[in-house]
């Protein structure tokens, strides 16, 4: 879909989309439009349930040349920019029910958010919200492929939307790359396939793309990581990925990614209707890929280091058992009960490696590391762990800035104790209770100094329904939050 900007322009073809606010209030240019078709907006608000509220749609095929869409956008003076992408998003639903293939929607003056800046983060909303993951569907009928193929903000300034919109745009690719990846089925995107795929799409952006094998691991002693993928046909990669926008010197923000490219559970098999979605267990480094691609497209004057810990989690004649003790990078030893608590053994390596050899400013790693989140908190909230105040605070903040919001959960000893083990300094699990924060306190054995933060992401790294700016399946959780938390408390104010 192409997006622009332009002037107002009442006359324009195509689908024109008017923005009502609350108790069915049109603008002046819907105003207009209203007189102009006679009366037909009003009429139509008043014979419907439509009352302006955000994300309320309603259509009307066959005025004039076109159609309308009357779109709510609750309170005017309450629009914020999130608000405006979920409205954004809306519009982009109803525009798909129809066969229009072009479409504006007018952004009026004295709303809460200036109309360039309304304008862009609407049609921000509508990209995201349009997303489709079409790469093996062979036999989509004309009906069923999307229609619209252009969408214009109309704006009093449209050069000012443009540049705003410019920004955006890189952030919305990132998005677009994270959740590719995440959709892609685990026969196409495997530890080598997905490093290939990387060094191959970030250098263009200034990414550096370092790629290490089994060897390279054992050298550094990564039997945690090793440990999970030693039962796969594919074996595992670590991918480092470097950006230099900042100072030299200077302390980079450090990423870390959970990338199980697929979880089977291993010898801890998983019932097979567990298993099905289990392709998208690499959801954790696709979303730091994408904040990577996102804070370098916009070219940030930040330093920052990602890790990806990718491997396969399979059962085989060779893969590690239930009761098998193996050393993590730092020396620890860690007894494994269960095999499918794996994303932590990856993680212990990984935090570790990039803490040693990166000294990060703060630490943050990504992962959908238990189903015990999800009961906690549903589809609604991440959990966020961390061992600094400051950290955590920012990463709320960043969090309720873009919509991806976090829900900070309890560290602490009497939890930490739950983990030790009988013939290792450590276990993979404990008595089952408290099952997220104790997949935090084990991933916390291997962060030494730095400001540190664990975000559980399996309760949204998939949607089950459209729902706002993401449309069912993958949703590149935490792009978003993350080039945010970087613009707003890593880079020059």
């Amino acid at each position: 879909m192409k997006i622009s900007f332009a002037d107002v322009d009442l006359e324009r073809t195509g689908a024109l989309v008017v923005l009502v606010q609350k108790d069915r209030v049109l603008g002046a240019h819907g105003s207009a439009l209203d007189a102009k078709t006679g009366g037909v907006l009003t009429r139509a608000l008043a014979a419907s349930r439509m009352s302006g509220k955000p994300g309320e749609c309603l259509d009307l095929p066959g005025i004039g040349a076109g159609r309308i869409v009357l779109a709510g956008v609750g309170e005017g003076a309450d629009l914020t920019p999130q608000r405006c992408e979920t409205v954004g998003a809306a519009i982009a639903a109803a525009l798909a029910a129809t066969p229009e293939t072009s479409a504006a929607v007018i952004v009026e003056d004295g709303l809460g958010v200036e109309p360039a800046l309304a304008a862009a983060h609407l049609l921000h909303g509508a990209r995201l919200r349009s997303y489709r993951f079409d790469t093996y569907r062979t036999k989509l009928k004309d009906e069923e492929r999307p229609a619209l193929k252009t969408l214009v903000g109309l704006t009093a300034n449209a050069s000012q939307a443009k540049k705003l919109y410019g920004g955006l745009d890189k952030l919305g690719d990132a998005v677009v790359y994270a959740r590719d990846l995440v959709s892609e089925p685990a026969n196409t995107l495997y530890p080598e396939s997905y490093a290939a795929r990387l060094q191959k799409d970030l250098p263009d952006l200034g990414i550096e793309v370092e790629v290490l094998g089994v060897k390279d691991m054992k050298k550094l002693g990564m039997g945690a990581l090793l440990g999970v993928g030693q039962g796969a046909e594919h074996e595992p990669r670590l991918v480092v990925m470097t950006y230099s926008g900042g100072k030299g010197g200077a302390a980079p923000l450090a990423l870390v990614g959970k990338g199980v490219c697929f979880d089977s559970g291993g010898l801890s098999l998983k019932p097979a209707k567990s298993m099905e979605d289990m392709k998208w267990d690499m959801a954790g480094s696709a979303a730091v890929v994408g904040a990577m691609m996102a804070i370098a497209g916009r070219k940030a004057k930040v330093n920052a280091v990602a890790v990806l810990a990718l491997v396969e989690n399979m059962p085989s004649g060779n893969a590690q058992r239930p009761g098998d003790v193996v050393t993590s990078m730092s020396g620890q030893t860690i007894e494994v009960l269960n095999t499918d608590a794996e994303g932590r053994l990856i993680l212990a390596d990984a935090v570790w490696y990039c803490e040693q050899r990166f000294k990060p400013a703060a630490m943050i790693d990504l992962a959908t590391l238990t189903g015990a989140i999800m009961i906690a908190l549903g589809s609604e909230h991440v959990g966020l762990f961390a061992n600094n105040d400051t950290l955590a605070d920012s990463i709320l903040a960043a969090g309720k800035a873009t919509g991806e919001t976090v829900w900070r959960m309890p560290l602490g000893d009497e939890y930490d104790k739950m983990i030790n083990s009988d013939i290792a300094d450590m276990k993979n699990i404990a008595d089952g209770s408290a099952g997220s924060i104790i997949g935090a306190v084990f991933i916390q054995r291997f962060v030494k100094d730095v400001p540190w933060a664990h975000l559980d992401i399996a309760g949204v790294a998939w949607g089950k329904k459209d729902k706002g700016i993401t449309p069912k399946g993958a949703t590149g959780w935490g792009v978003r939050l993350l080039d945010r938390l970087s613009r707003d408390h890593f880079e020059p104010q």
